[in-house]
């Protein structure tokens, strides 16, 4: 991975950590291929974390990309930004 892909892995770390709550323990190292269902992520809480991907990343998520194959595990949000960053970027 490189240190672009590892800098945006840390801040959904970061994001998930936060959503979860300081109260809900965390893997560490954090387990991208996990589906976050399992770490303890809600649908209410998985809303809450894409909110906040978008916030974090200055980006809109197309509604098309909003699908639970994109929010399986802390890798495929990873790709999705990257995707929505490259659109945005060019």
């Amino acid at each position: 991975m490189d240190s672009q892909a590892n800098g945006v892995c840390n801040r959904l770390i970061a994001l998930v950590k936060q959503v979860l709550g300081a109260d809900h323990p965390v893997p560490d190292p954090f387990p991208l291929q996990q589906q976050l269902s399992d770490l303890g992520i809600s649908s209410l809480k998985m809303v809450n974390l894409m909110l906040a991907v978008e916030v974090e990343f200055a980006i809109a998520i197309p509604q098309a990309e909003i699908t639970p194959e994109n929010f399986h595990s802390l890798e495929s949000i990873r790709l999705l930004v990257d995707r929505t960053l490259q659109q945005v970027n060019g």
